[in-house]
């Protein structure tokens, strides 16, 4: 087990997510470390009622803090098609599509590959490109890119359907432990909130030690 471990709460439903997960999957390429992904209900779930008590400026300020920040990083940014949440419906409604995305997210990760997979997958949704990701083969494809097959995560979820709703339910509760929104990255119980907190979470890191991968072998 790496050293140096970071958790990463994350939302297919969340753009900041999908900013999050790009670069944590960059972080764990390029250093010593191991991000482990807990895929978490997006906020609609959790907090049905927390857009509607919104300020009204909350909305404007996050589009156009979300495409000022997709500038900055240089990470294509999209309105999903579809979206993963069906607004006319209820938060407990099982026809939101993030509820076939979330067991997915934990099959992978019960595969080892989760951040993988949430990379990929946040991409197709997110990145602008794709116009009805949740059809045809899109999530196959994404699913090969993460190392995964799309039809042995499916069996995952069918014969642990019992499980894995537990795992779900424990790790939103984790989160709340920390924060309420995600991304949320907690490494060694100090939590970072939002994806613009990772240069600072890597300063903490570097802090307590944390070095480049293959920077020991070549000292």
């Amino acid at each position: 087990m790496a050293e140096f471990q970071v958790d990463l709460y994350f939302s297919f439903r969340s753009p900041w997510s999908y900013y999050g997960v790009a670069q944590m999957y960059d972080l764990q390429q390029s250093y010593d470390m191991q991000v482990n992904l807990l895929v978490v209900n997006p906020i609609y779930i959790r907090y049905n009622d927390f857009f509607d008590k919104a300020h009204d400026k909350w909305r404007p300020y996050f589009l156009t803090d979300l495409l000022r920040y997709s500038e900055y990083r240089g990470i294509p940014i999209g309105m999903p098609r579809p979206d993963p949440i069906n607004v006319d419906l209820p938060a407990d409604d099982p026809g939101h599509l993030v509820n076939t995305l979330t067991p997915l997210g934990l099959a992978a990760t019960a595969a080892g590959r989760g951040l993988e997979f949430a990379r990929e997958v946040s991409a197709i949704v997110w990145d602008g490109r794709v116009d009805g990701w949740d059809q045809g083969d899109h999530l196959a494809l994404a699913s090969e890119r993460a190392g995964l097959e799309l039809s042995a995560l499916q069996q995952w979820v069918t014969e642990n359907d019992s499980i894995w709703p537990q795992q779900l339910a424990a790790n939103d509760r984790a989160l709340e432990e920390h924060h309420w929104g995600v991304p949320t990255m907690v490494f060694r119980g100090e939590p970072f909130f939002g994806q613009d907190k990772i240069e600072l979470l890597l300063w903490r890191m570097q802090q307590q030690g944390l070095q480049k991968r293959g920077s020991q072998s070549e000292s």
